[in-house]
């Protein structure tokens, strides 16, 4: 494919604010979450930068059920989804988890891939047949599809990470989030890693992901579909509460 416009000239993808300042500037007793306000999600979040793995991955666990109950978008997620965002980079993130040598990174990034699916083509297009209006410009399922950008913005950095399971998991990410139209000029250079992610991985819903994008963007994809019954979520198998005992 040719590009007449050069890399310089290119759009770049709005930031994100810093963590501290999304921590400190939202609101957070005025937003909805899966059970009443989200008055206490500062004190949950603030548990994802301590040193102790086990802390730091029952926080995440808790804020998946705090605001992705159910699969839900509430109003408390895109800014707990911003947060989650900020602190890719921060040295907190490299805490190896529990009984792993898998930084914490991985799994912020797994979650943020899980609630960016849940507000996917795919699951909206879904819910848009019995909730018509569900996509109307100002909901919240709307707003926060517009923060997909600036998301983006933070997990593409780690798209060649090292580590593999960092790496497996911002592809993931990526790949979904990439749906959006601003990003359109990103899915040849994520389809190669999708198709990596074809050839490599053992992980069946991570497959998934990737074989939907390359169909959804036009590519042959010649294997079947794995998994064709089941939606990807990343509750449903990773790094939970579950996660925190050692494996037998």
């Amino acid at each position: 494919m040719n590009h007449s416009r050069s890399n310089a000239d290119a759009p770049r993808e709005p930031d994100l604010p810093p963590y501290q300042v999304v921590l400190a500037e939202t609101d957070w007793g005025s937003l909805q979450t899966a059970f009443g306000s989200g008055e206490d999600l500062p004190k949950v979040l603030a548990r994802l930068l301590t040193p102790d793995a086990k802390t730091q991955v029952t926080a995440l666990s808790e804020l998946g059920e705090m605001v992705g109950h159910q699969n839900t978008i509430y109003e408390a997620t895109a800014p707990v989804a911003l947060y989650v965002a900020g602190i890719l980079t921060h040295p907190a993130a490299t805490t190896p988890r529990p009984y792993r040598n898998v930084p914490l990174r991985a799994a912020l990034l797994n979650w943020l891939a899980s609630t960016a699916y849940d507000a996917s083509n795919e699951i909206v297009g879904r819910t848009e047949q019995y909730f018509p209006g569900h996509l109307t410009p100002g909901t919240i399922v709307a707003s926060f599809r517009d923060l997909r950008p600036m998301l983006y913005r933070a997990v593409s950095p780690f798209l060649q990470d090292s580590h593999a399971d960092v790496r497996e998991a911002a592809v993931v990410a990526a790949l979904i989030l990439a749906e959006h139209p601003a990003l359109a000029e990103h899915r040849d250079h994520l389809a190669v890693h999708a198709r990596a992610i074809l050839d490599t991985s053992s992980d069946d819903p991570n497959r998934r992901v990737a074989w939907k994008a390359l169909e959804a963007w036009g590519h042959d994809v010649t294997d079947p579909e794995p998994f064709l019954e089941e939606p990807w979520d990343w509750r449903s198998y990773s790094d939970g509460r579950g996660n925190l005992e050692p494996p037998f």
